[in-house]
């Protein structure tokens, strides 16, 4: 007991580990009083190279992936933020939201950098659970409900992997 109470002030001394470095443009709004904004964890990732796509749209299926000058045109929600992926570490990018309210989220791994998605090579990623496959996921896969601080979701990446579809990498 008395090797406890020694030793015990010193366990308290360790310093906990750092948390993820939090990326992108958005980044001040998931700090502290910086508003409504989602902060996504970005998980299984295939590699790091590339660069990851975080994007915001409606949360209605006649919206979602639409395409962001038609959303813009029309005044509708849209929100964009790249960001390089690290060479190690946690993954969180940040992305402000214009009020509270339900939103939709997608990330992408855009792996040769060309802003333009390859199906054979580049991941997708949406808050919600399960495989993604070989079909458009569905809306209800990307909802956020986001208050007035800042929403924390998880994201696990999926590629393409053979003909079942896109799906998690193994290694996880």
């Amino acid at each position: 007991m008395k090797l406890l109470l020694i030793a015990l002030p010193a366990m308290l001394t360790i310093p906990a580990p750092a948390a993820a470095q939090i990326l992108g443009s958005d980044a001040a709004a998931c700090s502290p009083g910086g508003g409504p904004a989602i902060l996504a964890e970005v998980t299984g990732l295939k590699d790091r190279k590339g660069r990851l796509k975080l994007e915001l749209y409606p949360a209605n299926e006649a919206d979602f992936l639409e395409d962001d000058d038609k959303l813009i045109a029309a005044g509708k929600t849209f929100r964009r933020v790249w960001t390089g992926v690290p060479a190690s570490g946690a993954v969180a990018i940040c992305i402000r939201v214009p009020h509270p309210g339900r939103y939709a989220l997608l990330v992408t791994h855009d792996r040769d950098g060309r802003n333009k998605f390859n199906f054979f090579s580049d991941g997708a990623g949406f808050p919600g659970e399960g495989k993604l496959g070989m079909s458009r996921p569905k809306v209800e896969r990307a909802i956020v409900e986001v208050g007035s601080a800042t929403a924390e979701r998880v994201v696990r990446m999926q590629y393409l992997r053979g003909l079942g579809g896109f799906a998690p990498v193994k290694s996880e």
